[in-house]
C-alpha cells in the first residue's frame, strides 16, 4: 500500500467570491454613506476585481466592504490582493486580484520548511501549483499540517486529499 499523503493547495471557491462580490455590490447601492459617490464593484476578468468611486476615501471604504463579505464567506484575505487607489479620469479605481495556486518560489519555501522543521521521513514534492506531502505515519502528516497552520507564508493554504 502507498504511504499516507495529503495535498497542500491554495484555491478559492469562485462561487463564494462571486457571492461576496454580489453582496458587496448590493450593500454599496443601498448604504447611505455610499449614495452619490459612484461606488461600484465588478469582475474585471476571470480573477480580477475592479472597485470604483469618485473619491479615494470611498474607494477604500468600498474595498473594506468587499473584504468583510469575503471573510463572512470563509475566504482568507490572503487570497485577495488589492492595489492602491489610482485616479482614472474623474474616478478612483482599485484593481484587486483573487490569488489561486501556489507560486513556484512559495512552493519551494514551504517544501524547505517541511524538510527543516517537520518530522523525519516526511517528503514534500511540488506538483504544478500544489504540494504533495507524504510520509510513513499519519501522525507525522498531522504534525506537518499543524506546523504549516502555525507559520504564515503570506498565502491562504488548504489541505486536501488526506489519505
Amino acid at each position: 500500500m502507498a504511504d499516507p499523503s495529503f495535498d497542500v493547495v491554495s484555491k478559492v471557491d469562485r462561487q463564494e467570491v462571486d457571492n461576496a462580490l454580489n453582496q458587496a455590490s448590493k450593500e454599496l447601492s443601498t448604504r447611505f454613506d455610499f449614495r452619490g459617490t459612484g461606488a461600484a464593484i465588478a469582475w474585471a476578468g476571470e480573477e480580477a476585481v475592479t472597485i470604483e468611486a469618485e473619491t479615494e476615501e470611498r474607494a477604500k471604504a468600498a474595498a473594506e466592504v468587499f473584504k468583510e463579505k469575503l471573510v463572512k464567506r470563509g475566504i482568507s484575505l490572503k487570497a485577495f490582493d488589492a492595489g492602491e487607489p489610482t485616479l482614472s479620469g474623474k474616478v478612483y479605481k482599485i484593481n484587486g486580484k483573487i490569488l489561486q495556486g501556489i507560486a513556484a518560489d512559495k512552493a519551494k519555501q514551504i517544501a524547505k520548511y517541511i524538510r527543516d522543521e517537520g518530522p523525519k521521513g516526511v517528503q514534500a514534492q511540488i506538483q504544478g501549483d500544489q504540494l504533495r506531502v507524504s510520509g510513513k505515519k499519519k501522525d507525522h502528516l498531522q504534525d506537518v499540517i499543524a506546523l504549516l497552520k502555525d507559520k504564515d507564508f503570506g498565502i491562504a493554504l488548504q489541505f486536501t486529499n488526506y489519505r
